[in-house]
Parts: structure tokens; sequence; C-alpha cells
């Protein structure tokens, strides 16, 4: 299967413009491969600068948000888009902050909230390719109220922005081994 072939036929009914966000999630060969450890030190800065137990690299797919990095949630490496935060976050530039879940409107009702992570404090910074799809987050998460503060924020963002690169790199690495092989191929 090549990179521009469509393999995923099912997208016929979604919007054109997800489905050339979920081609630029996919040409990444991220999800559904074990935690890499670019990703993984991420999550665990985010952490650190926000003094949060929870942080994650997510990337959002058409029904799931992939856990490329999950610090501080054992074991697991997705979750359902609906209803969805890191979804949320996507469908914007800018960073996303939840200082108190349980009284903000937008995620009263909201399932973490409600359940069993008591989720309160939310933070989140879109990942953004250098050709413009926001393909997930970077995200700190915390079971008190907090307010974060603006260089918080921007480190968030920077980290979001170190996250495209790592993945830049990676789609490097992904064409140059695509391109060696074709080149044995064609001596062979």
């Amino acid at each position: 299967m090549t990179e521009s072939s469509n393999a995923y036929e099912y997208l016929d009914n979604v919007d054109p413009r997800e489905q050339a966000r979920l081609a630029a999630v996919r040409r990444y060969r991220l999800v559904d491969q074990p935690v890499e450890d670019a990703y993984d030190r991420i999550a665990f800065v985010a952490g650190a600068l926000f003094g949060t137990p929870i942080a994650t690299v997510s990337l959002v797919e058409q029904d799931r948000v992939w856990l490329a990095a999950c610090q501080g949630l054992t074991g697991v490496r997705e979750i359902g888009k609906e209803p969805g935060l890191c979804a949320s976050v996507i469908a914007q530039d800018d960073v996303y902050v939840i200082n108190n879940a349980a009284v903000d409107p937008r995620t009263l009702e909201h399932p973490l909230v409600r359940g069993e992570l008591g989720l309160r404090f939310y933070a989140a910074a879109p990942i953004r390719t250098h050709d413009g799809y926001r393909l997930g987050t970077v995200n700190v998460i915390d079971s008190v109220p907090r307010e974060a503060n603006p260089r918080q924020l921007t480190a968030l963002q920077h980290l979001a922005s170190i996250v495209a690169d790592e993945l830049e790199l990676r789609l490097m690495v992904i064409r140059s081994a695509a391109a060696e092989q074709r080149m044995r191929e064609t001596v062979n």
C-alpha cells in the first residue's frame, strides 16, 4: 500500500477536510505503534512543568484517540473520540484550558469529569504539522482544579511543536526507507 493510496474507503462520507487531516495522521505511521522514547519524554516534561499526575501525547483518529505516550495512566493506549476533549482542541489553534471542569459549562456532563477519573484540570496544545493539519494534542490532566500561568501554556505549545518536528523526522525516515527499498528492487 502506498502512502497516497486510499486504503480507508469508509471515509467517503467524511468531510474532505477531515479526510485530509486523517490522511495526515496516518502518514506518520505512529498510531497502533509501541511508545517511542521521544514522545514519552515530551509527556513527562509536560506533566513536570504543570505538576500534574497525567500527561499525554495523543493523535485523534476518526473514531478514537491514540495515546502515542501517556504518563500517569498505566495500560491505556486509546480512548474513544466522543465525547472528546482532544477533538475540541484540534478544532482550534490555541491552547485549550479548563481550570475547573466541575463548573466549566463545556465539561459539566463529560464522562471524564463525572466518572472515576474525576478530571478537574485540563490543558492541551494542538499538534500542528508543517502543512497545517492539527493531528492531536499534548495535554496535562489533574483531578484537582488549578490555574495555569502564561509561561506554562507557552511551554505546552512549544512541546506540541516539538512533537510536530519529531513527526517530520519520522516521516523523513519512512520516506528514505521506502526510497531505498525501491532502489534495491530496481537493482535486483
